[in-house]
């Protein structure tokens, strides 16, 4: 958390501050600002440019700037977008709902009114300039067959641990891999070059409908599996006693009646 979707919630919250004019940057904490990336330098990239546009790719959020640099904006497990004094998203699951000021890691004001953040308690986000998009794979919103068969390829990895990887799918995070992977009847180890053309073609529509329907309902957290990610706990389809295990360095949930 956040993952594509709230950071998707992110982003069109972003939009009001396209048009405005950077008057002022605000970068207190140093390890926030990420490759090497001084205020001094962020300053003098941002200050006096106007926001053309707010767009992500999987769970970074970019804004160009009339200068020609593209700030780039990411949120760990517990960062939250303010605009303007409000946020999308007032608290993130395993994250506080209380906002300290000392939490606040980057600001930008505008010469229009008004300011943009980033509060992260735990500094696991950060801020960056012209960030490297190549590096990103496709975004899973949108994924399709023949790029989700890109992604897993020959790999004899977990298949959960070959969805978290961003440089192969971006934007799937913990909660909804496993809840894409419980939708699709898959186990989470099984081997990512396993699967078969027809399990592939039903992957890549589960992955793109589980984002939607998880994005109406409000975010990652809200899939049908989520109320059971407690040790103990049964499936929600089956009754089955859930596996709580281990899987590409992330607890996952899965049901061994069904997931095979």
């Amino acid at each position: 958390m956040p993952e594509l979707i709230e950071v998707e919630m992110f982003r069109a919250a972003a939009e009001a501050v396209v048009g405005r004019t950077v008057s002022r940057v605000d970068a207190p904490d140093s390890w926030f600002l990420k490759h090497g990336l001084s205020a001094d330098v962020l300053g003098a990239a941002v200050l006096g440019a106007e926001v053309l546009a707010a767009t992500r790719r999987g769970k970074l959020l970019m804004m160009p700037m009339s200068s020609g640099a593209v700030l780039g904006l990411r949120f760990g497990m517990t960062g939250r977008l303010a605009v303007d004094g409000r946020m999308p998203i007032e608290r993130l699951e395993f994250s506080s709902r209380r906002v300290d000021p000392a939490w606040v890691r980057f600001e930008l004001e505008f010469v229009e009114g008004g300011c943009l953040s980033i509060i992260d308690p735990r500094r696991l986000g950060g801020v960056e300039l012209d960030p490297d998009v190549s590096t990103l794979g496709p975004d899973a919103s949108t994924v399709t067959v023949d790029e989700l068969r890109s992604a897993l390829g020959r790999s004899a990895a977990p298949l959960k641990a070959v969805l978290l990887d961003q440089h192969r799918l971006a934007g799937l995070g913990n909660l909804l891999v496993d809840e894409i992977l419980w939708r699709s009847r898959l186990d989470p180890l099984r081997p990512a070059r396993s699967l078969d053309p027809d399990e592939q073609r039903a992957l890549a529509r589960s992955i793109r409908s589980t984002v939607q329907v998880l994005t109406r309902r409000g975010g990652s957290h809200t899939g049908d599996l989520q109320v059971a990610r407690v040790p103990g706990a049964a499936c929600p389809r089956c009754s089955a006693p859930l596996d709580r295990r281990t899987v590409g360095g992330r607890t996952t949930y899965s049901c061994p009646q069904e997931q095979t």
